[in-house]
């Protein structure tokens, strides 16, 4: 997924459009992880990126996508980059 978010909605006030988005996000994430994984792999992981626009967005963790939505939205800006892209991942082994 790759996108940028508009807070402006014709019908829908800021926050249930911000709701809406942290939803679509949520749902994305869900299917992606029930797909069938690669061999050999033990996960899907994700690699996340956010900000104002393509050009100036930053790797993020998935877990610290919904605050930087409510930054976005407690900022009162028009609009901002989403990208996640799935992965396999694989656990490392632990040490002894």
């Amino acid at each position: 997924m790759k996108k940028t978010f508009h807070l402006a909605h014709p019908k829908l006030t800021v926050a249930r459009h911000v709701d809406a988005i942290k939803h679509e996000v949520k749902k994305y994430l869900k299917r992606e992880r029930n797909k069938a994984l690669p061999e050999n792999a033990d996960f899907w992981d994700f690699d996340c990126r956010f900000g104002d626009d393509e050009a100036s967005s930053v790797a993020v963790h998935p877990s610290e996508i919904n605050k930087k939505i409510s930054q976005v939205e407690a900022k009162n800006q028009a609009s901002f980059y989403l990208e996640i892209i799935a992965k396999p991942g694989y656990r490392a082994e632990k040490s002894d």
